[in-house]
C-alpha cells in the first residue's frame, strides 16, 4: 500500500478509454497534429445532490493511472483487428507503433483531494501533446467523477450525524468490486469513519467495523442463546442486532448479555437497530439501556438512511449515537452520476501563441471557458468568501472582480488586501510526478476542515446558499469575445 492507495495492475488499461478518444487520436497522428500542445481542463457544471459544494477526490487513483499509462502488446493486438464500415482496419501499423512506443509527457495540475469545488472550476488541468490529452480524457472522468459524488453524499451524512460517527455499510448494494473499492474510499475522504468492507480496509487503511446479522440469531433456538454465543466468541466486539423479532425484548436480552460480559470484565459496546421507528425505538432502547447501568453503550441505527432521514430523526430526537449508511451512499441513490466534462481550453498555434477555445451552446450553461484555468479562493479570517477563474498567461489583476458565468451582472470585488489560495497545484511536470500524494487520513482530514470553512448556509441541504464562483472579469470579457466572434457578430 502507499499513500492510502494499493497499487492496482494497470496493465492493458489504456483501453478504459472510448473509441472516439482512439480514433480522434488517430486523426491527430495521420494530420500531422499529434504533438500540437492543448490545455484540457476537467470540470462539472453542477454540483450533486442539489448541493451547494462538491467534495474532490479520486486524484490519487488518476496518478496511480497516469503512472502507469502504456499500451501493452495485448492492447496493440486488439487494436489491429479492429475493422471500419468496410471491413479494413481501423488503425494503419504505423499508428499502432506510434502507441508502442508512447509515453506520458503531459503537464497536470489538480485540486488536492478533500478540496471543497463549485460548478464550472477545474478539478484538473492538463497540458501537453493533445493526442495524449485526448486519449486519457474518459478514464480521467470516470476516475474523479465517481469518487467526487461519493465522497459529497457521505460528506452531507456527516453532516446530517452533527458530528456523530458513520459507518459505510454498502458493499452488497455497490455497483461492482471496483465500485465498492473506490466508494469506500470516498466515503471515508467524505467524513465517514469507517466501513464495513474489509477489502477496502486492506488496501486503503480505513477502518472496519462489523458485528453480526440477523442469521446469527435465527440460526439459535432463541435470541438470548444467540447473544450469549457470540459474546462468548467475541467478548471484545458485543453490538447486538436487536431487532430480529421484538426490538424492545431484544434490548432487554441485550442487557441480560451485557451483564454477563461485565461479570468477566469486559463491557457491552451498543446495539443496533435496523428496521421499524427508528426515532422511538431509539428513545425506549436508550432508556432501558440506561436504567440496567448501561449509559456508554452505543445505539446504532441502518435501515436505507440518507442525510435528509438522519437529519429528520435527530429533529424527532432520536438517541441514535453511529450511524450506518449504505445503499443510499454507496451508490449515491438519489444522482448517481456526477456531470463532470473535459473541454478544450486552448492550442498552441503554429506561430508558438495560445489560441485560446471554447464550446458553444444554445444553453448557457454548456459554454465552456476558454484559457489556461487557476482557480484562487479568497478567505476573510474565519471563512472562504468566493472564487475566481482566471487565466495563468494573464497576471490575475487587484482588486479582483468575480463575474458569475451564467448572469454577469453578479460581481464580488475582492480588495487587493485579501487572503487566498490557488487551489490546482502542480501534479505532473513532462509525465513526471512532483507531487506528494498525501495519505488518505490527511485528505479525509482536509475535506473537514474545508467545509468547515464555508458558511453553515453553503450547506444546508434545501436551497443553499450560492457561494460566490465565477470568471476573473478580464477572463469574462475575453470569454463575450470569442463568443461573438464564434457567432459571427464582430
Amino acid at each position: 500500500m502507499k499513500n492510502g492507495i494499493e497499487t492496482d495492475n494497470w496493465n492493458g488499461r489504456a483501453l478504459l478509454t472510448d473509441l472516439y478518444q482512439l480514433t480522434m487520436a488517430y486523426g491527430y497522428w495521420k494530420s500531422g497534429r499529434a504533438d500540437r500542445e492543448a490545455v484540457f481542463h476537467l470540470f462539472f457544471r453542477k454540483a450533486p445532490f442539489q448541493s451547494g459544494f462538491t467534495i474532490a477526490a479520486g486524484l490519487a487513483t488518476a496518478i496511480d493511472f497516469l503512472n502507469s499509462y502504456h499500451f501493452t502488446e495485448a492492447d496493440l493486438q486488439f487494436l489491429s483487428v479492429m475493422a471500419g464500415n468496410d471491413g479494413k482496419p481501423l488503425f494503419e501499423p504505423g499508428f499502432l507503433e506510434y502507441l508502442r512506443t508512447l509515453k506520458f509527457t503531459c503537464d497536470v495540475d489538480a485540486m488536492p483531494e478533500g478540496t471543497v469545488a463549485f460548478a464550472h472550476e477545474p478539478l484538473l488541468r492538463i497540458k501537453g501533446p493533445i493526442l495524449q490529452c485526448q486519449l486519457l480524457e474518459t478514464a480521467l472522468l470516470n476516475l474523479l467523477n465517481f469518487q467526487s459524488l461519493i465522497a459529497t453524499k457521505a460528506a452531507r451524512v456527516c453532516l446530517a450525524t452533527r458530528g456523530e460517527p458513520v459507518m459505510e455499510f454498502g458493499l452488497r448494494r455497490a455497483q461492482g468490486v471496483d465500485g465498492a473499492l473506490g466508494a469506500s474510499r470516498a466515503a471515508y475522504i467524505g467524513g465517514c469513519a469507517a466501513t464495513s468492507n474489509v477489502l477496502a480496509g486492506k488496501r486503503y487503511g480505513i477502518p472496519v467495523c462489523g458485528t453480526h446479522a440477523h442469521s446469527w440469531v435465527m440460526s439459535f433456538d432463541d435470541e438470548r442463546e444467540a447473544f450469549l454465543a457470540y459474546a462468548e466468541a467475541m467478548p471484545n466486539n458485543c453490538v447486538f442486532l436487536v431487532d430480529t423479532y421484538d426490538t424492545l425484548e431484544g434490548v432487554r436480552h441485550a442487557v441480560e448479555t451485557g451483564r454477563w460480559l461485565r461479570e468477566r470484565g469486559h463491557e457491552l459496546v451498543g446495539i443496533r437497530l435496523d428496521s421499524g421507528d427508528l426515532a422511538w425505538l431509539s428513545i425506549e432502547a436508550r432508556k432501558i439501556l440506561d436504567e440496567a447501568g448501561f449509559p456508554k453503550a452505543v445505539i446504532v441505527a441502518s435501515n436505507d438512511l440518507d442525510e435528509h432521514i438522519i437529519a429528520s430523526l435527530k429533529e424527532q430526537g432520536a438517541r441514535i449515537n453511529v450511524w450506518g449508511v449504505g445503499t443510499k451512499l454507496i451508490t449515491a441513490y438519489d444522482q448517481p452520476a456526477l456531470g463532470g466534462v473535459y473541454k478544450l481550453g486552448a492550442i498552441r498555434g503554429n506561430d508558438g501563441h495560445w489560441a485560446y477555445k471554447l464550446k458553444l451552446s444554445e444553453q448557457v450553461v454548456k459554454i465552456s471557458n476558454p484559457g489556461i484555468q487557476q482557480v484562487r479562493r479568497f478567505r476573510s479570517d474565519t471563512e472562504f468568501i468566493g472564487d475566481g477563474i482566471f487565466d495563468i498567461e494573464s497576471d490575475a489583476p487587484e482588486p479582483f472582480t468575480i463575474v458569475d458565468p451564467l448572469d454577469s451582472t453578479r460581481r464580488k470585488h475582492m480588495v487587493p488586501e485579501t487572503a487566498f489560495e490557488d487551489l490546482l497545484v502542480p501534479v505532473f511536470r513532462l509525465g513526471k510526478l512532483v507531487y506528494q500524494v498525501p495519505t488518505l487520513l490527511d485528505v479525509r482530514q482536509r475535506a473537514q476542515a474545508q467545509i468547515g470553512m464555508f458558511h453553515a448556509g453553503v450547506k444546508r441541504f434545501v436551497n443553499p446558499h450560492e457561494y460566490p464562483v465565477g470568471l476573473e472579469l478580464g477572463l469574462h470579457e475575453l470569454k463575450m469575445k470569442l463568443i461573438l466572434k464564434a457567432r459571427g457578430e464582430t
